[in-house]
C-alpha cells in the first residue's frame, strides 16, 4: 500500500489519491453503439450481444415464474435463512423512509403540499461475472417494494448454462420483483431504457455494474432516471492504537477483494502500526479465495495515511469522501460529528462493513469516488416522485397578487404579470367568487384523501 506521512499540521490534499473514474472514453463509446442497436434491432441485437460477451444463446430473455418459484429448494438452506432474515431487516429499515403526502392551509386560505407518488416501473441491475450478487437485489428491489412501485423488472447476465443463480431468483421473490430476464452489460440497461419486443421499458434504473454498465447508464440518463454512476468499491478504515490490527487489515481486505480496481484507505497514527497492518495482510492472503485480486487492489489502489492528529485524520477522511468509512478508534460515537462526507459510517470493531453489505438494513448501495460529497445512499426517496400542490383562495391571491407582478415585470415577463392582474381585475368587478370555497379545510380534506394521506 502506498504510503503517506502528513506533517503536523498539514492538510490531506485530494490531489494525493489515485481515484479510477467508473468508466474510461473506450467503454462509453462502445456503450453508446451498443445502446443504439439496441434501439434499433430489439431482441435480435440482444441475442447477438450475449451470445458473443457471455458466450451464450438465448431465445427467450424472460425467466419463468414457475423457476423463481423453486428456486429456494435449490439453494442451501442456510443460505434461504439467510435471504430471508436479511430481507426482513432490510425492509424493516426502509419502511422507516417512507414519506407522506402533505397539505397546509394559510390563515389566506391558500393550500399547499407536496403529493408523493411512486414510479410506475423500475429496471434493477444484477452484476454476474466475479461473483454473484442476490444483496443486490435485496438493496435494490426491497426499497421499491416499500416505496410502492408497481413494476420492478430485474435484469442479470445468464449463466453459462443460460440459467440465473438460484439465491438471485430467491431474493427476487423475496423482494418482490416482477419479472426477471437473462441478459446484462451494456445491452441490458439499453433494454431497461427504450424497451425490446420482450422487455417493457422502465422509468428508472438502478444497480451497479461494470465500467460498460456504468456508461450505458451515463448514455441513458436523460431519457430515464438512474441511481448513480457508481465507480469501484471503496473503503477508509481510522484506526487508532487500541484497534486490533488483524480486524483492520481483514476490513481492508473484505473490499479490496471485490475488484482490482477497489480502493482501500488506512488512515492511522503511527508507521509502526501501518506495518502491522499489512504484516496481518500479508498473513490473511495466504487464507485467501480471492488473493491474487485482492492482493493487487491493496498494491494498487491502497494507500495508508499515518496523521499526527484525530483532527488531521479526519480531515483526511472528509476529502476522500469514502464511500464505506470504519471507526476503529476509542470511543468512536463521540466521533461522529467529525465526518462529514461518507456513504455509511460503521462505528466500532464489532461492525465490519460487512454487516451493511447484507443484513444490517441501511442500503449497501451507496456514492462512490468522492460523491459522498453530496450523494446518499440509494432509498425509499429514489423509487418516488414529488409533486407540488397549489390551490389559493381570492384573499391568497390578493395578498401576494403585487408580489408576483413586481418579480414578474423586473424579470421582463408580461404574460406573468398579467395572469395576475387579469384576475384582481375580475374580483375587483365582482366577475369572480370573491368568497372562494366555501370551506378550504374541506378543500384539503377531499385532497389528502385522494392521496390517502390526513392533511
Amino acid at each position: 500500500m502506498r504510503r503517506i506521512i502528513l506533517e503536523p499540521g498539514e492538510l490531506f490534499s485530494n490531489d494525493l489519491l489515485k481515484r479510477q473514474s467508473a468508466f474510461n472514453a473506450g467503454a462509453l463509446e462502445a456503450a453508446t453503439g451498443i445502446i443504439a442497436e439496441v434501439r434499433e434491432r430489439g431482441d435480435a441485437a440482444l441475442r447477438d450481444f450475449t451470445a458473443r460477451f457471455d458466450g451464450v444463446e438465448v431465445e427467450r430473455f424472460r425467466v419463468p415464474q414457475a423457476d423463481i418459484d423453486a428456486a429456494r429448494g435449490k439453494i442451501d438452506p442456510a443460505t434461504a435463512a439467510a435471504l430471508a432474515q436479511a430481507a426482513e431487516q432490510i425492509r424493516e429499515f426502509h419502511a422507516r423512509q417512507v414519506q407522506q403526502s402533505w397539505f397546509s392551509v394559510r390563515a389566506d386560505g391558500a393550500l399547499v403540499g407536496s403529493k408523493v407518488t411512486p414510479l410506475d416501473s423500475v429496471g434493477i441491475y444484477v452484476p454476474g461475472g466475479r461473483a454473484l450478487y442476490p444483496s443486490t437485489v435485496l438493496m435494490n428491489a426491497l426499497p421499491a417494494s416499500v416505496a410502492g412501485v408497481g413494476r420492478i423488472a430485474c435484469v442479470t447476465p445468464p449463466a453459462k448454462d443460460g440459467s440465473v443463480d438460484p439465491a438471485i431468483l430467491e431474493a427476487c421473490r423475496l423482494s418482490g420483483v416482477t419479472e426477471v430476464y437473462t441478459v446484462g452489460g451494456a445491452q441490458a440497461i439499453a433494454a431497461l431504457a427504450y424497451g425490446t419486443e420482450s422487455i417493457p421499458r422502465v422509468e428508472k434504473i438502478t444497480g451497479p455494474g461494470n465500467a460498460y454498465v456504468a456508461a450505458a447508464k451515463k448514455v441513458v440518463s436523460g431519457d430515464v432516471g438512474i441511481d448513480m454512476i457508481a465507480g469501484p468499491s471503496e473503503v477508509c478504515v481510522v484506526a487508532d492504537d487500541t484497534a486490533d490490527p488483524s480486524m483492520v487489515a481483514i476490513d481492508l481486505m473484505a473490499q479490496a477483494e471485490h475488484d482490482p480496481l477497489a480502493a482501500c484507505y488506512l488512515v492511522t497514527f503511527c508507521e509502526g502500526y501501518a506495518d502491522e497492518v499489512e504484516r496481518c495482510i500479508g498473513e490473511h492472503l495466504k487464507a485467501s479465495t480471492r488473493a491474487e485480486i485482492t492482493a493487487a487492489s491493496l498494491a494498487d489502489q491502497g494507500i495508508v495515511v499515518v496523521c499526527d492528529t484525530l483532527d488531521q485524520a479526519f480531515s483526511a477522511v472528509n476529502v476522500i469522501a469514502p464511500e464505506h468509512l470504519e471507526l476503529h478508534i476509542h470511543h468512536a460515537m463521540d466521533s461522529l460529528g467529525r465526518v462529514r462526507n461518507a456513504g455509511a459510517i460503521f462505528l466500532g470493531e464489532w461492525t465490519p462493513e460487512a454487516v451493511g453489505d447484507y443484513v444490517a438494513g441501511p442500503n449497501h448501495t451507496l456514492p462512490t469516488g468522492g460523491t459522498a460529497r453530496y450523494a446518499s445512499p440509494l432509498s425509499v426517496d429514489d423509487f418516488v416522485k414529488k409533486s407540488s400542490v397549489i390551490q389559493y383562495s381570492p384573499q391568497a391571491l390578493g395578498r401576494d397578487a403585487d408580489t408576483v407582478i413586481a418579480i414578474a415585470r423586473h424579470e421582463g415577463l408580461w404574460a406573468h404579470a398579467r395572469s395576475v392582474e387579469l384576475r384582481k381585475e375580475l374580483l375587483r368587478d365582482g366577475r369572480l367568487d370573491a368568497d372562494g370555497p366555501a370551506d378550504i379545510l374541506d378543500v384539503a380534506a377531499d385532497a389528502a384523501g385522494e392521496a390517502g394521506v390526513d392533511a
